[in-house]
């Protein structure tokens, strides 16, 4: 069995246009949408219906939590104060534009998605997707973040598998579960972003998960992480921003992923 998960578009259509154009081309046997949905860009209807068109199960972003909520306040950890004045344009800007019917489908997403995969002798594999971490909807789990401590989180949820997005940097890591036995192993992974990615790599980014439904749930190759980029149109996403009341920084931000 092979999922395709995507986050973080932004409101970048050219980006989730393309996006879907690749992930098309591969055919997972099921996709989910893990948040972010808008913001920093100008086309967050368009990204929400299309979404919405379809059909594909979606959880809440924080940025999606806000503007569902008509709120000033996007759950960002801007650093600068440049940031906040930014981020503060952006999120107004965002709830100026949305219409009541997207505004309504981003109120109502849920905060996190569970499924059971099937694995070797019918035990099943608990898969949890989530924004930013299962108990935070803003929580940034980085790369380095302390195994231990990410273990907890996992163990904490209950998750084999747990896949989020909301630093928009993708990394697969898998860890031995203290405790459970040397081969007990689950995995946490950040799948990327589709519309604003900050690893330096310009171009979109989702994950495969590929299943092996013959091997046991704790084994180390119960799941393989396949990370996709694809190209898009950057050039028309930032005009489109530099043409807007946008920030031209988000413009930029676009062209050299940071």
């Amino acid at each position: 069995m092979t999922i395709a998960l995507f986050s973080d578009i932004h409101a970048n259509l050219p980006a989730l246009e393309a996006f879907f154009a690749d992930v098309d081309k591969r055919r997972p046997d099921q996709i989910f949408c893990l948040g972010d949905l808008v913001g920093y860009n100008i086309w967050p209807n368009e990204v929400v219906q299309e979404i919405r068109r379809r059909g594909i199960p979606t959880i809440a972003g924080n940025y999606d939590f806000g503007i569902g909520r008509s709120s000033d306040d996007c759950g960002c950890a801007y650093k600068t104060d440049e940031e906040k004045t930014n981020g503060s344009v952006s999120i107004a800007f965002t709830n100026q534009i949305v219409k009541a019917e997207e505004r309504k489908y981003l109120r109502e997403l849920p905060k996190h998605i569970r499924v059971e995969i099937e694995m070797n002798e019918g035990e099943p594999l608990s898969l949890l997707l989530v924004h930013g971490s299962p108990r935070k909807i803003n929580e940034y789990l980085f790369e380095d973040r302390d195994e231990k401590s990410l273990l907890r989180i996992l163990e904490g949820a209950n998750a084999d598998v747990l896949c989020f997005g909301h630093t928009h940097k993708p990394y697969h890591r898998t860890l031995n579960s203290e405790g459970e036995g040397e081969n007990y192993f689950r995995h946490a992974i950040n799948i990327g972003s589709v519309g604003k990615p900050k690893d330096g790599d310009p171009r979109g980014g989702y994950a495969l998960l590929h299943f092996n439904e013959t091997s046991g749930v704790h084994e180390e190759v119960s799941v393989r992480v396949e990370f996709i980029r694809f190209e898009y149109d950057v050039e028309r996403a930032a005009r489109a921003v530099e043409e807007s009341p946008l920030p031209n920084a988000y413009a930029e931000a676009l062209r050299i992923a940071k």
